[in-house]
């Protein structure tokens, strides 16, 4: 009984200094029905309840940390073999590819708009590099047939400079390419989340007198569509 005794005295003295029952546990191995029975009646002052809940916190804050460093892991080991699942594109499959990109995001030709331009829009830098390299390397567009517009919300216009030699840089053309900038008015409430230093609006790749080079794009989409 001797040994029993002191563990009770031991729990509630660790107790009274504050620590938790996962704490006292690690010094007094009993069952936590014993130990939860023995510290029925012991009262904590509000600094040893303080430090407590400081102690949760923290535990919960390395769950935390400790699950988030397990997904962006997880998410790194699914991204690099999905990369790999791709392998080297044919040209074949980039001119596929570049398509349907602009069958998502470019002009189409209306009827009561006839010999309208090729024109593709977006924000993502990556995929409008891409689709730049389709119409040098793939369609063989000439450089100098590309234009660039940016629409950037009005409330940017003091970082209109960065902008322009933000999209100077993604997409390897001079500063001279970039000859309008429009602006678009600010809603005082928005949903956006790009709205701070990250954002540099929306691009525009104008194609120079190419109305026909619409059209095939037109007919390799209608393609697409009767082999699906």
């Amino acid at each position: 009984m001797i040994p029993k005794i002191q563990e009770k005295e031991k729990a509630i003295l660790l107790r009274k200094e504050g620590f938790s029952y996962t704490e006292i546990l690690e010094q007094v191995p009993v069952a936590k029905s014993s130990l939860a029975l023995w510290l029925q009646s012991v009262g904590l002052s509000k600094k040893q309840k303080q430090r407590l809940t400081d102690k949760k916190l923290a535990s919960a804050r390395r769950g935390a940390l400790k699950k988030k460093e397990d997904r962006i892991f997880r998410t790194k080991i699914i991204k690099e073999s999905a990369e790999k699942d791709v392998g080297k594109l044919t040209e074949r499959e980039k001119w596929l590819i570049g398509i349907a990109l602009y069958w998502a995001e470019g002009s189409k030709e209306k009827e009561w708009r006839p010999g309208s331009s090729a024109q593709f829009i977006n924000s993502d830098p990556l995929m409008i590099r891409f689709f730049i390299s389709w119409l040098l390397k793939i369609c063989k567009i000439p450089e100098n047939m590309l234009v660039f517009d940016i629409f950037l919300h009005e409330n940017h216009k003091h970082r209109v400079g960065e902008v322009v030699e933000y999209w100077s840089s993604q997409t390897g053309f001079s500063q001279n390419y970039f000859q309008h900038i429009y602006y678009k008015k600010n809603k005082v409430h928005t949903k956006r989340k790009n709205t701070g230093k990250s954002y540099f609006g929306i691009l525009k790749i104008n194609i120079k007198a190419s109305s026909s080079l619409n059209r095939r794009i037109s007919g390799w989409t209608a393609g697409i569509i009767k082999s699906t």
